[in-house]
């Protein structure tokens, strides 16, 4: 049966593939997956806690911070991506929380990555240890 082909605007046969027609990929990865589980989303909770609901670069005043208690738009950041390892998506010495702004100069690169595991080695270590609490 011919048809009018709406991909490539000339007229042909119901079977024929005339290559314009788009293909639909999977979008969704391993990582998007991975960010639905209960697992993670638990962890997810637990650094937020530890972090005391505030974006661990702000509080820091660094990286032209307008709000230094900033607890708006917190996310959780792998500071080694997920990509470049995947066992240690749920080690707290690799997650730290960020409010969006300064998640995106951290994804970029901007904010380097031995600055944030520094930060969360405080976060997991305060110095002076419990006293300063």
């Amino acid at each position: 049966m011919l048809k009018s082909c709406k991909y490539c605007m000339r007229v042909h046969d119901t079977r024929y593939d005339c290559g314009m027609k788009p293909v639909r990929k999977n979008r969704r990865t391993d990582q998007d997956s991975f960010r639905n589980t209960i697992a993670w989303q638990k962890k997810r909770d637990e650094i937020k806690e530890r972090d005391n609901y505030l974006c661990q670069i702000c509080i820091r005043n660094r990286y032209n911070t307008v709000r230094i208690f900033n607890y708006s738009d917190l996310s959780v950041h792998h500071a080694t991506k997920l990509n470049d390892d995947y066992d240690k998506r749920l080690d707290d010495d690799n997650l730290i929380t960020l409010c969006e702004r300064h998640h995106k100069l951290a994804d970029d690169g901007i904010i380097p990555r031995e600055e944030i595991l520094e930060i969360i080695q405080e976060q997991i270590h305060p110095p002076g240890g419990i006293e300063n609490i």
